[in-house]
C-alpha cells in the first residue's frame, strides 16, 4: 500500500507518545491477559454493533426508505443507541490501538480509518447542530445527503477495520 504524503515523518514525531502508550499499564494489562484482551475486543464488536446497527437503518430512513416511518421518531430510539456505541467503540478502539500503536500506526487503513470516523462523526454532529437533536428541522434535501455521506463514512470505517487484521 503506498504511503501518504508525509505519513512518515508524522509518525516519527508521535513516537515517544505512541511509546507511551504501549508502555502503560493499562496496555500493558490488556496485552498481557487474553481475558482482558478478549474482554475489551468484545466490547468494541458490541460498540460497533450498536452504532452501525443504529446508524445503517437512519441512514436508509433518511435516503427516502420506510417514509411511512417518522424520521423524528426513529431519530429518538436510534440516536442514542449509536452515540453509546460510538462511545463505547472509540474507548475500547483505543485500547484495542495501544496494545501495538507504534505498529499499527504505520498501517494507512488506521489512517483511513480514522478519518472515516472523525469525518461520520463530524458529519453528524454538524447534522444534529443544523437540524436539531432528532433531526425535526432536517430538509429532504439534507436528510439524504447526511443518509448518504453517513453510510459511505461508518461502512467504509467498519470494512478499514477488518483490514487491519489483514495487513502488516
Amino acid at each position: 500500500m503506498a504511503r501518504w504524503e508525509g505519513t512518515q515523518e508524522m509518525i516519527e514525531g508521535l513516537t515517544p507518545l505512541l511509546a507511551a502508550l504501549e508502555a502503560s499499564e493499562i496496555a500493558q494489562a490488556v496485552r498481557s491477559s487474553r481475558w482482558s484482551y478478549a474482554a475489551v475486543s468484545g466490547a468494541h464488536v458490541l460498540g460497533i454493533g450498536l452504532l452501525v446497527g443504529a446508524i445503517v437503518p437512519l441512514d436508509l430512513r433518511l435516503l427516502g426508505l420506510w417514509r411511512r416511518i417518522d424520521h423524528v421518531t426513529l431519530s429518538r430510539v436510534l440516536v442514542p443507541a449509536a452515540a453509546l456505541g460510538l462511545v463505547l467503540a472509540a474507548c475500547t478502539g483505543v485500547l484495542l490501538f495501544s496494545v501495538r500503536a507504534q505498529r499499527y500506526a504505520t498501517y494507512d487503513i488506521v489512517a483511513v480509518k480514522l478519518s472515516l470516523i472523525v469525518t461520520g462523526a463530524a458529519l453528524a454532529l454538524l447534522l444534529h447542530a443544523r437540524a436539531g437533536l432528532w433531526l425535526e428541522r432536517a430538509t429532504a434535501r439534507q436528510a439524504w445527503w447526511h443518509g448518504a455521506a453517513s453510510l459511505g463514512c461508518w461502512l467504509g470505517a467498519l470494512s478499514c477495520g477488518r483490514l487491519i487484521a489483514y495487513v502488516g
